[in-house]
């Protein structure tokens, strides 16, 4: 397994580390994940994140190519700006979900999920054939921190002369220097709350400077390092679909809830003669988020969905939401049981558990 950059602090501070996305990465610290999960919504955690992939698009026709991969519409961005999109197979599965930076005219930065980094790659560089671009895989050569909670932005402002007052939601600035080390620092992030995204170049030496610098410039608000087992609490709370889980090869962006993303009126892209047909005539399932009612029950990925009698459809991630201390998930169910306050049942070890169709986000 590969080691981020970070590994020493995560060793130094007796996190449980597991294998993730080819990296030992940590899940946890000794406080455990609903104390760290709280801190988050309340203050502030930084999660390493360095598993992420950076793919660099130049050139004259960078903006062509970005087009034709992304369902979303990158003409739209302007210079330091970020776009949430994802990228389809021609039959209108999904490659991934991903970030796509505009760093100046004919030049962007596609950020991916760790998980999916060699089979973006290549897909990518498929598709490039023919345009004249450069496209480079950078994702080895970066550390990445996500500084996450309402006290993100007191904390990282010590440390950068970025003016983060005026920086909205997703919007970057590029060339900027975190600590002293030279940075990209982004307003993204994949909890629900303010947040930034910290991406530079460099070895252990560039690591250790730039995370002990956070670490003295939060102390005031207590903070501490954060695992990838909150990651997955909060996300989940706020709806955010998780690769691998939620959305796959085998679902579509419009039965996904993320047809906000797919803007089918812009020229093609692949995918997009499917995707219109599904949305025409509707998909015949839908993602959602729901509530079990039954005391403690953890819906697991793959356990089956029924109204009454019918199966209806699966879960696809499920775990106790620390901040309403009840049993949260998300799942297909056919398109008939989409709606809010839906009464369903989920079945696990034989039994079956009620639960609600609720409204995302949960909180």
């Amino acid at each position: 397994m590969k080691k981020t950059g970070f590994y020493n602090q995560h060793k130094e501070l007796n996190a449980k580390m597991v294998s993730f996305a080819g990296f030992e990465m940590p899940i946890q610290y000794p406080k455990g994940i609903i104390h760290e999960h709280k801190l988050v919504r309340n203050s502030v955690g930084v999660f390493d994140v360095t598993h992420m992939g950076e793919f660099f698009v130049q050139g004259p026709e960078a903006l062509d190519l970005v087009q034709k991969l992304i369902t979303n519409d990158a003409s739209k961005l302007e210079i330091d700006q970020v776009l949430y999109t994802a990228m389809c197979y021609e039959d209108g599965g999904i490659v991934d979900d991903l970030l796509t930076y505009k760093i100046a005219e004919d030049y962007y930065l596609l950020v991916v999920n760790g998980s999916n980094v060699d089979k973006d790659y290549a897909w990518v560089e498929k598709n490039a054939a023919g345009f004249d671009c450069e496209i480079r895989n950078e994702s080895d050569e970066y550390l990445l921190l996500a500084v996450q909670g309402p006290k993100s932005k007191e904390t990282i402002k010590k440390l950068t002369d970025c003016n983060l007052d005026d920086m909205e939601f997703y919007r970057f600035a590029y060339d900027q220097t975190l600590a002293g080390v030279p940075a990209i620092v982004s307003r993204t992030g994949y909890t629900g709350e303010l947040g930034y995204e910290l991406y530079f170049k460099g070895g252990e030496a560039e690591a250790k400077k730039v995370w002990d610098a956070l670490m003295e410039a939060g102390a005031e608000f207590g903070i501490e390092a954060v695992g990838l087992g909150c990651r997955d609490t909060l996300r989940l709370e706020k709806g955010y679909a998780l690769y691998g889980n939620d959305i796959t090869q085998d679902t579509n962006p419009i039965e996904a809830g993320l047809g906000w993303i797919t803007k089918l009126a812009k020229d093609d892209f692949n995918g997009k003669s499917v995707l219109e047909k599904v949305k025409a005539d509707n998909p015949d399932r839908r993602l959602v988020g729901f509530e079990v009612t039954a005391d403690r029950f953890i819906a697991r990925q793959g356990y089956k969905i029924f109204k009454g009698e019918e199966e209806i459809g699966f879960v696809t991630s499920g775990n106790l939401s620390p901040s309403l201390d009840k049993p949260i998930g998300m799942g297909y169910v056919k398109w008939d049981y989409k709606d809010p306050e839906t009464e369903i049942e989920i079945e696990a070890r034989g039994k079956r558990f009620p639960a609600t169709v609720k409204k995302m986000p949960l909180i």
